[in-house]
Formats: C-alpha cells, structure tokens, sequence
C-alpha cells in the first residue's frame, strides 16, 4: 500500500543547512515561523491554539535520502552504532521527522515558534498539541543513553568576533553563531565528526563552508575569538564561484582583514 502526503504548508527561519541543526530542539536558542497553505480550512483548524504552550510538529526530512539500520548519534556510548529505530536519526525508512516546540504566537495562517530542529523550507505535515498529562513519561529510559557521555560545554565569543558574525549574517552568509552553538556545544574535539585541524600554541579551527572559525579551549569553556575567510587570494581572483559567495568574502577581507 502507498501513502500519499501532502504539506500543510512550510517553515521558514534563517538555518538552511544540515550542520545548522542541534542534536534536538530543547537545545536550541531560536526562532521561526510555520506558514500554513492557503486553504481556509487550515487558518480554522488553528482557532484554539491560542493559550496552547507547545505543539508536536510532524514534518518531512526533504534534505534526506535513502537510510542504514544502525547509525552512530552524536553522542553514543563509546561511540558504538545504535539501530536506527532506537534513535532520532534524520534517516529513516520515511523520512518523517517529530518535534515537540514552543508555540509563541498564530496570526491567523501563521505559527511563530521557537526551540526548534528544523530548517528552512521543511514541509510541515501535521500539528498537534504537546498535552503533558499523556505525553510526559519523565521515569522512561533509553538504556543505552545512559551510558553515553552527554556532557555539554559552554561557549563563549568575543565581542570583535562577534561584529564579524553579525556583518556575515546581515550580508547573507551563514550564521556562524549558530553553527558554533551547535556544534561545539557538545563533542566539540570529534575530528571524525567535525572539520577539526589544531595549531601548535592552542589554537582549534573548525570550518564551516568557506569560513574558519578559530577557538581556544579553557576547562570547560570553548572561546570563538576570531572567524576568517577561508579563500585564498589567488581563490578569490579566480572568477569561479562555485559557492556564489566570493564578492562575500571580497568585502568581509575588505573590512576586517583576514588575521
């Protein structure tokens, strides 16, 4: 037998690719908004969600394709394989993912929301209220959780770093606030994982795109102190633009220099 589904419509925030996304929504620090298809039915059917705290959201994972039974997740008890069906890999059988998020506000077709784990352009396939009284099980376990290392790390940026992610986000690059609070968050140092390379006196860089983002480590804090184009000056008289992002690079170099 086969289904047919179709999307109640789409979600937009500003996290377009899969390294933007965290492990799950409760560790996010976000916001976006579902924009529900013009059909009048679907502004009605969501007269009563306000005062609603939280809704599960049943969408579809469109970057995806194909899957494995076992997968290795972020984190996993001496970095062993688990099933597919006993975590929340994105690659599934169907491609059908669920969050439970914060409901902030509905204007009429629109749902603004926030703490989220989805990206950009994501079909929304359904909606539903977060009840606490039956969806809430605070004593269940997931065994092999508990012998995994889930230990999460602070991460701080310097504030002449941070002017420099602002002008990349506002000039259309990628949010390298994000990117750093997802994955350095937590495993930071996972060289199988991340784009990881390390110098001599201290310093990490991780790479995301055509950026570098340098970081040093103190006990258990992780501190951005600098993010660089990652182009050569020869790259970046090159015409070729695979990315579409070298006039980007142009004008960052133009403004903060690249050390």
């Amino acid at each position: 037998m086969n289904i047919e589904l179709t999307p109640i419509g789409y979600f937009s925030c500003p996290q377009k690719y899969r390294f933007e996304t965290p492990r799950q929504g409760v560790y996010a620090n976000n916001t976006g908004h579902i924009v529900l298809n013009d059909d009048p039915r679907l502004e009605e059917a969501c007269r009563d969600l306000g005062g609603v705290d939280r809704i599960w959201v049943l969408f579809c994972f469109h970057l995806n394709k194909g899957w494995r039974s076992f997968v290795r997740p972020p984190v996993s008890p001496g970095g062993r394989r688990i099933s597919t069906f006993a975590t929340r890999a994105p690659f599934r059988p169907n491609p059908i993912g669920l969050s439970c998020v914060e409901l902030v506000r509905v204007e009429r077709k629109i749902l603004h929301i926030r703490n989220f784990d989805l990206l950009d352009g994501t079909p929304i396939l359904d909606l539903k209220p977060y009840v606490p009284a039956v969806d809430s099980f605070p004593d269940s376990r997931v065994a092999w959780l508990e012998n995994a290392k889930t230990e999460q790390w602070e991460v701080c940026f310097e504030p002449s770093v941070l002017r420099r992610i602002v002008w990349i986000r506002e000039n259309g690059g990628p949010d390298l606030e994000n990117f750093c609070s997802v994955q350095l968050a937590c495993d930071p140092l996972n060289r199988k994982r991340k784009r990881l390379a390390s110098d001599p006196d201290g310093v990490w860089r991780i790479g995301c795109r055509t950026w570098q983002i340098l970081f040093r480590i103190e006990q258990k804090t992780l501190r951005v102190h600098t993010v660089l184009s990652h182009y050569a000056p020869e790259d970046l008289a090159s015409q070729e633009d695979r990315y579409g992002d070298k006039e980007l690079h142009r004008s960052f170099r133009r403004i903060f220099g690249n050390e």
